[in-house]
């Protein structure tokens, strides 16, 4: 297991741990990946949203949008706002490969100490990172958030038809892949770096199988992975139809357990 770096201090270490400035550092304590595919609409107070809260914070840190081959003002907005705020940066890139090859690269672009994916809806606020850090500094270089935990808050509900399929998939994986683990689907993740590397370089999924692809990766390369509760309040203009992509990921799971571990341990050619 990777030992977690320590080139800054963690949010909750004591004070005299704390004294240096971000300039200081060789590279940021935190990297924020943010997907986005046509989010014109709600990116501009996303960012504003993260900018304010990591601001506060006694850590350096860089947030990155992956734009996957977005077409509408997306890329303008999010230049606009990185031209205005240090820290900042937009990869677009054309034409669109999917969320998970946008997530991929970003993660795997990345040379922060730990590597937080966000999506762009913020349906978990970007102020939840807290509850994620005590797990990485307690030896678990994965930290994801999880809605069906007990002490998870909902503040709102999806759909009901969206909760109870979201459910019978999630029992699917966990039979065919990923036991113990109540959701991968979950976007808010935080890996340390070069976790993140060994398991972004292995998958292969494009589309929104690669939540539980990495996490099935992650499991077969042995790490640990803690899974938290957390602050959770569904947005309208999810990008998943579930009667198209359900179908898709569904296959992309079976075909990723049919594959074996092996083949899943695969470093990507590209």
């Amino acid at each position: 297991m990777i030992t977690p770096l320590r080139s800054a201090p963690f949010p909750n270490d004591p004070p005299e741990a704390r004294r240096y400035t971000p300039v200081e550092l060789d590279r940021p304590r935190l990297a924020v990946i943010i997907p986005a595919y046509n989010e014109a609409q709600r990116i501009q107070p996303t960012l504003e949203r993260i900018r304010d809260y990591l601001a506060r914070q006694p850590y350096s840190w860089t947030v990155t949008v992956v734009s996957d081959g977005s077409r509408d003002q997306t890329n303008a907005l999010v230049q606009a706002f990185a031209d205005a705020n240090p820290g900042f940066a937009l990869d677009a890139y054309k034409p669109n490969r999917g969320k998970g090859h946008a997530v991929r690269r970003g993660m795997l672009a990345q040379e922060a100490d730990y590597i937080l994916f966000s999506d762009a809806d913020l349906a978990a606020p970007i102020e939840e990172v807290e509850k994620l850090w005590p797990h990485v500094e307690a030896g678990s270089p994965i930290a994801i958030g999880s809605r069906p935990l007990r002490d998870s808050r909902l503040e709102v509900r999806q759909p009901l038809y969206r909760e109870l399929l979201g459910r019978a998939f999630n029992k699917a994986v966990q039979m065919l892949a990923i036991r113990g683990i109540q959701d991968t689907q979950c976007g808010f993740k935080l890996f340390e770096r070069d976790v993140a590397r060994d398991v972004f370089s292995r998958c292969k999924v494009d589309g929104f199988g690669f939540d539980f692809e990495s996490l099935m990766i992650a499991r077969d390369l042995g790490y640990r992975i803690a899974e938290v509760p957390i602050r959770w309040a569904h947005q309208e203009g999810s990008k998943v139809v579930l009667m198209r992509d359900g179908p898709r990921m569904l296959g992309e799971l079976v075909k990723l357990r049919l594959a074996g571990k092996r083949k899943r341990l695969e470093v990507r050619a590209d």
